[in-house]
């Protein structure tokens, strides 16, 4: 047990240090946010549930909704949210989660390739016996264009054993962008 608490409190500590040190440099120089530099990202995911969440659900579904800023020709940051439905096996009930949290992203170039990741809270929604919600992690790799994405995730929400244990999937997702000029 303390071995997983270790591991889930260094996995969480390294997304924050990713998830902050673009921030940094952002916050060397004023980034005027235009049309040409801000957008949103609609989409939606699938995944398939991991470790202690696959005896309870069959899949995951979900809907993603993003607020980018890129604050240099290569960093996307910006505000992450969204609804992820679990479908659940016999025996066991629907619910949800909400996550609310920040994200960052890394382009290396304007088409190809991208890494990233969300971090923030969870809310639980549609289920008193799944528990609470948690402190969630989503890495992303991915390709992008002007017009859309497409990645692979893992999505972890990290809870205590007595609200519910953690909430692991993986799965590919897609989002749109919707540009403002």
């Amino acid at each position: 047990m303390k071995q997983k608490q270790h591991t889930n409190r260094a996995l969480f500590f390294a997304v924050m240090v990713m998830a902050f040190t673009p921030g940094v440099y952002a916050q060397q120089r004023a980034t005027e946010i235009n049309p040409k530099n801000s957008w949103i990202k609609a989409g939606i995911n699938v995944g398939l549930p991991i470790a202690d969440q696959a005896d309870q659900s069959s899949f995951a579904l979900g809907a993603d909704i993003k607020g980018q800023l890129m604050s240099t020709p290569n960093w996307g940051l910006g505000l992450a949210s969204g609804y992820t439905h679990y479908f659940p096996k016999e025996g066991h009930e629907n619910f949800g989660s909400v996550p609310v949290g920040i994200f960052a992203r890394y382009y290396p170039a304007s088409q190809g390739f991208f890494v990233g990741t969300d971090v923030g809270y969870s809310f639980q929604t549609g289920s008193d016996l799944n528990g609470n919600g948690g402190m969630y992690v989503r890495p992303q790799i991915g390709y992008h264009n002007r017009l859309w994405n497409i990645f692979g995730f893992y999505n972890g929400i990290f809870r205590k054993d007595e609200n519910g244990g953690n909430l692991q999937q993986v799965g590919i997702g897609t989002t749109f962008n919707i540009m403002f000029d």
